[in-house]
């Protein structure tokens, strides 16, 4: 330690900082990076877990690209996307919106929205699918027997089945999500409120022309942040269809929970890390193309 002791303090400061900055450093390269990478190369080769790889160049992403299931769970991906973080931002910022004008119980009606973020996904999963069950099991269907309406097949309906299993996957972000748009509420600078209401401008007017405008890095957070979340969709899928996995004829089956089959049930793990390089490309571009749509100037 000869060489630290003649270092004048700038530099010890800069070694220190080095150090600290190496703990995070390495991290993210044994426990990120090199997954990553090595996922890359296992998708052009032939591993079944037990023997050796064998290198097959491309044929996992052509027999990928030729699977007709692989079509079907991308559409599924992309419905759970395109239905569930629009409708999932809408109601959040509509509950956040009014929320924040309550004073009465503000807290605790603020921590029963936020509880089911914090609560467990299986169990959520578990109790949506008692909900769902038919007569004289389920909940709804008890209900709607009650009031004379048929029941409804939920969970083994090629219709029905992937709206079921979005609407508690919705619900349970929902908490997440309402605290951080009225934090964004929060952020916005009372004075322009005030400036508005003395020049007499509605509440329509301010709500489209200051709220949602200052609301917009948030808005781009919470839409980038939902839609990772809803293509990576898996927890509410797998354990609401434990007994047909992905649904009737795959209607619910997301891409993470193919890959999860193709891994651990087909043992065929050059063909799973095919299916996670897709999903990680669909990941990055779907994120990129949002950042630039909603370009915060």
């Amino acid at each position: 330690m000869n060489w630290y002791a003649r270092l004048p303090v700038s530099q010890k400061r800069t070694v220190w900082a080095w150090g600290f900055l190496a703990i995070p450093i390495v991290f993210y390269v044994v426990v990120r990076f090199y997954p990553t990478a090595n996922a890359i190369v296992l998708s052009f080769q032939e591993w079944n877990l037990l023997g050796s790889r064998q290198w097959v160049g491309l044929h996992n992403f052509q027999q990928l690209f030729q699977d007709e299931v692989f079509w079907k769970v991308f559409k599924n991906t992309f419905v759970y996307l395109l239905i569930g973080t629009p409708v999932s931002l809408i109601l959040a910022f509509f509950i956040a919106y009014h929320l924040d004008k309550i004073r009465f119980l503000h807290g605790t009606i603020r921590a029963l929205y936020f509880l089911p973020f914090m609560t467990s996904a299986v169990a959520m999963a578990w109790v949506w699918r008692w909900f769902y069950q038919p007569v004289p099991i389920g909940l709804f269907n008890n209900f709607l027997a009650s009031m004379g309406i048929p029941q409804i097949n939920f969970l083994n309906s090629t219709v029905n089945a992937l709206p079921s299993v979005l609407a508690p996957a919705i619900w349970a972000g929902l908490g997440f999500q309402v605290i951080i748009f009225m934090a964004g509420l929060r952020a916005i600078p009372k004075t322009y409120y005030e400036a508005a209401y003395i020049d007499g401008v509605s509440s329509w007017t301010i709500l489209r022309e200051i709220t949602l405008p200052l609301l917009k890095p948030t808005i781009v957070f919470l839409v980038v942040f939902s839609s990772i979340g809803f293509l990576r969709i898996f927890d509410h899928v797998f354990n609401m269809t434990t007994n047909n996995p992905g649904g009737p004829l795959n209607s619910t089956k997301p891409l993470v929970l193919m890959i999860y089959d193709t891994a651990f049930n087909s043992f065929d793990m050059g063909y799973a890390a095919a299916q996670t390089v897709v999903l990680f490309v669909i990941l990055l571009l779907v994120s990129l193309l949002q950042l630039r749509l909603f370009k915060v100037r």
